[in-house]
């Protein structure tokens, strides 16, 4: 499983012109999923990012987490994360998990990491034609792959 993290001021996400989430300070969180995650990742990867002190603390320093700050977050399926371009310049989406496995997974991921933060996120449709709008606040983005803890 793997997240693109983006610490924002101001995040959105619209299908068909229509808003369906929208958040101020926060996180945007891009999820892809792979056909061998399974919970152990959910729930790996959701404690991780809902305690990554990537929040300014009063004296400016990243200090503080989603937790810590109160903040919100979007939560956007995103199988593009999972392609692979070692061969051509064409990218290969074999990596990417079906989505007779990846909705399961996706939506267990919504619900461990509300729990992880204590209230709802927000979030996109899978497989939709989604249209995410965001101010990258610092900018801060963290890419983190719950195959690769190290």
């Amino acid at each position: 499983m793997k997240a693109v993290i983006q610490r924002v001021s101001k995040a959105s996400v619209t299908i068909e012109g229509e808003k369906v989430s929208e958040i101020q300070s926060g996180l945007l969180i891009l999820l892809g999923i792979h056909p061998a995650d399974d919970t152990t990742d959910i729930e790996w990867l959701s404690k991780k990012i809902a305690n990554l002190r990537i929040f300014n603390d009063e004296n400016g320093v990243m200090n503080k987490s989603l937790i810590d700050n109160d903040g919100n977050a979007i939560i956007v399926s995103q199988f593009t994360l999972q392609a692979s371009t070692k061969k051509g310049n064409r990218p290969s989406y074999l990596n990417a998990a079906k989505p007779e496995i990846a909705i399961p997974l996706y939506q267990q991921f919504i619900l461990n990491f509300e729990t992880q933060i204590g209230k709802k996120v927000g979030t996109g449709k899978f497989g939709a034609d989604m249209k995410v709008e965001l101010l990258n606040d610092g900018p801060v983005t963290i890419i983190i792959d719950s195959k690769n803890r190290n």
